[in-house]
């Protein structure tokens, strides 16, 4: 391993679109106990900023990755032969991901100056991810049309067609500019400025133009740590998100038989009817369970027994809670219900107000000898019991133990 002297020369700063090179190799290193590749120059854009790193070829070999370390030191990644120190080397970066990090990295920028403009908030910080994209500002209050409208004044301003300059500014001339924000480092500042729009230091790569930024989509709004996150796409993935969205779109209207522009309307009139049925359902359900409560009060005057033991076989755990709860308004009665589902049985046990049995504990025993199991209070207790289960006996058995 050899010491660089000094740090590679960024070409990407120069020129974003620059995607082939020649360069020379002058360091073998490490990074994160990976072998990696030190050149005097290189396009390759290393993960900093908020933004992803490029990928490509160089030489032989595959960069799959790129860092920078704390020294300035570009670490260029490769899967295959690493080419030896002091070897001239072509570098290739992959111009679909270059292309699409332009546009979310310029996207971003106007997405901060524009929630600025519409509702004064700031960007804490962004993050330009292999999937998601994601903005938080310092507001934690931001409406619906805040963001709808930073959304429209940041597509005007990409249909303007706006100019995008990024520069090393003399030190007289930055402290002319208006910047968004204020420089993360001290020295060899850039800044990229989008014409009569926003001003702000950045090392990333970026498009010459908005109009290459193509369009931009806000998908979603959320509270992060008292403040709010956007996610949003631009360029080559916004359009894939919209397509896939105008995908399911045409699939759901298809399904309901329907236009696209009516699928709102149809939904809103389905969930009217599901809320009526569900309404319906529950009226049903309670009428079926006060006949079922009132035929086994009816059973259980002629024995004049404090207790209610039986099996309800094809009913609901909603109907058989219900059941309980009728028969549990007569408060010297103490109720054990179990009803099949499946290779299961629901049970239920619970006392009227004035009744002593302790509930919770009854169920244990009976779930400790039929291996299933339960829980809950004095009052009420509910359980499963595995198929078959000899219910009455269990119940019997438990109540004679001393």
């Amino acid at each position: 391993m050899q010491d660089s002297n000094e740090n590679t020369k960024r070409l990407y700063h120069e020129d974003a679109k620059l995607l082939n090179f020649n360069a020379r190799v002058v360091e073998h290193s490490i990074w994160q106990k990976a072998a990696s590749v030190v050149l005097d120059k290189t396009a390759f854009y290393p993960e900093s900023g908020g933004q992803m790193a490029d990928k490509g070829k160089l030489h032989s070999g595959k960069v799959v990755d790129v860092q920078v370390d704390k020294k300035g030191i570009i670490h260029h990644l490769v899967k295959g032969k690493i080419p030896e120190i002091g070897a001239e080397v072509t570098g290739k970066v992959d111009r679909k991901r270059r292309r699409l990090h332009m546009a979310l990295h310029t996207a971003q920028h106007l997405l901060s100056k524009a929630l600025i403009e519409v509702a004064g908030a700031e960007t804490l910080s962004a993050r330009l991810g292999e999937r998601l994209c994601t903005l938080d500002v310092n507001s934690g209050n931001l409406s619906e049309s805040d963001i709808a409208k930073a959304e429209e004044l940041v597509n005007s301003i990409i249909d303007s067609d706006r100019m995008i300059r990024a520069y090393f500014p003399t030190p007289t001339k930055l402290k002319e500019l208006k910047l968004r924000r204020d420089p993360k480092v001290e020295d060899n500042i850039r800044v990229v400025e989008i014409d009569d729009f926003d001003v702000t230091p950045c090392g990333g790569t970026h498009c010459e133009s908005t109009a290459q930024v193509g369009v931009l989509k806000v998908s979603n709004v959320e509270r992060y740590k008292g403040n709010m996150r956007l996610s949003f796409s631009a360029g080559s993935r916004a359009r894939s998100l919209l397509k896939q969205q105008s995908d399911l779109l045409k699939t759901l209207a298809l399904s309901l038989t329907c236009g696209p522009e009516k699928v709102l309307d149809v939904v809103s009139a389905l969930r009217g009817d599901l809320i009526r049925t569900r309404q319906e359902l529950k009226q049903v359900q309670s009428q079926l369970a006060k006949h079922i409560a009132d035929d086994l009060l009816a059973r259980n005057q002629a024995s004049q027994s404090p207790f209610i033991i039986a099996t309800l076989p094809n009913i609901t755990v909603d109907i058989l809670r219900r059941v309980g709860q009728f028969l549990t308004q007569n408060e010297h009665l103490v109720i054990f219900l179990a009803s099949p589902q499946g290779d299961h049985n629901q049970i239920l046990v619970a006392r009227g107000s004035k009744a002593k049995l302790d509930c919770a504990k009854f169920l244990k025993r009976a779930a400790e000898l039929n291996q299933g199991r339960g829980g809950g209070r004095p009052h009420r207790a509910e359980g499963l019991l595995p198929e078959p289960l000899d219910w009455s006996g269990t119940v019997t058995r438990v109540l004679t133990e001393k």
